[in-house]
């Protein structure tokens, strides 16, 4: 049977239809966000450049394909419907009339359904990875930078081990099946999924230690909530099924965390010997402050701005990170359709077919883009503050 193609200005106009909840999305969300810009504070401060509004949106764009994935998709990623393989971009599926836009892939699968479902498992695993390498960075940062002395020796020292070894090799030896196989990526992702549990609580107890009626409440909270996803997440026992990692995701996560922690950890601890300097720090100190108090209400909020950078890049790094252990067959299942191991599947065929590999690398390329204008903008208005 041969198949039948759509032309391309009609593959262009799919393309775009496909996107529609998208589309609306970003239109209330932009719209709202200039509407009321001034009251939104740092988020609405982006909106005075035309770098932020670009990063902004661009991000936006694949949280809301991540969202809606299900409905932008036409097909299942995993589906393989064999007279379509190595089809071309418009190629019309015979049976259900429904078009494979960016065409298939070397197993019949479409090209278009497993770039919108990559962008799931990137802006899962790449934000989540960055969030929590953040709570261990800042939580051994603010006392190594605080006290100086021996504790900033000791956990100086281990950082720079950890950034001694290449960032490439590092990763290759934390995803390994071998590894994969031992309890080492559960041993070490019970203890960084501790670090928010830790840090929230001591947040605050010494904000509200004289407070207990609202400190109950936040201790209470935090410790269930951070109990129930610890559970799910290291031990695979919620009770409600909701928190659930795969195994290789864990260790691809866990390995992120690992390898990003200590460039936290050294970009915290130059800021907090720079800022107790300050003359509020030492206003806090005369009223007797205890020391984590002023740590977390006096130097951290301060601190803000860089770190927000940081972290927009370093998931910038993490999503680039992702891809290239994709493309080496390294972390998530082969079938996968995250980017990287899009990218790695079509390289291969590359001589015969480049319409497969072009739209995971373009995703890529442009989520990375947007997350590092947004970086951009934020640096500016960090220097402002």
């Amino acid at each position: 049977m041969q198949l039948e193609y759509i032309g391309a200005f009609d593959v262009v106009l799919g393309v775009l239809a496909r996107f529609w909840p998208v589309w609306i999305s970003l239109v209330l969300v932009m719209g709202a966000s200039f509407a009321y810009k001034k009251r939104l504070g740092l988020y609405g401060q982006l909106f005075d450049s035309s770098v932020g509004i670009v990063g902004v949106g661009i991000c936006l764009f694949w949280l809301f394909t991540a969202i809606f994935a299900s409905t932008v998709s036409p097909f299942n990623p995993l589906v393989q419907i064999p007279i379509m393989k190595d089809a071309l971009p418009g190629a019309v599926e015979p049976q259900s009339g429904l078009v494979y836009l960016f065409g298939g892939d070397k197993l019949a699968r479409d090209v278009f359904s497993r770039m919108v479902y990559g962008s799931q498992i990137v802006l899962i695993i790449a934000p989540a990875a960055t969030g929590f390498a953040l709570m261990v960075g800042i939580t051994l940062g603010l006392p190594a930078g605080y006290y100086g002395g021996r504790i900033d020796t000791v956990l100086s020292f281990l950082a720079n081990l950890v950034l001694a070894f290449p960032v490439i090799l590092l990763f290759y030896l934390l995803v390994t099946p071998g590894i994969m196989e031992t309890p080492i990526p559960y041993a070490m992702a019970g203890l960084f999924f501790l670090f928010p549990i830790i840090f929230f609580s001591v947040l605050f107890w010494t904000r509200y230690k004289k407070r207990p009626d609202r400190l109950y409440i936040l201790l209470g909270l935090t410790l269930i909530v951070g109990g129930w996803v610890y559970a799910g997440l290291v031990f695979d026992a919620d009770p409600f099924r909701i928190i659930h990692i795969d195994p290789n995701q864990l260790n691809i996560f866990v390995a992120v965390v690992f390898a990003s922690s200590p460039g936290v950890f050294r970009i915290v601890r130059g800021l907090v010997m720079d800022i107790k300097t300050r003359d509020y720090v030492a206003a806090a100190q005369t009223r007797g402050e205890s020391p984590w108090y002023i740590m977390l209400w006096e130097i951290l909020p301060n601190a803000r701005g860089p770190l927000i950078v940081d972290a927009c890049l370093r998931i910038g790094y993490t999503t680039i990170l992702l891809g290239t252990l994709g493309y080496f067959g390294l972390g998530l299942a082969p079938e996968s359709p995250d980017w990287g191991t899009a990218i790695k599947d079509a390289s291969r065929l590359l001589r015969s077919f480049i319409h497969p590999a072009l739209p995971p690398t373009i995703a890529l390329m442009s989520f990375v883009l947007g997350l590092n204008l947004l970086a951009d903008s934020l640096r500016e208005q960090s220097m402002k503050d």
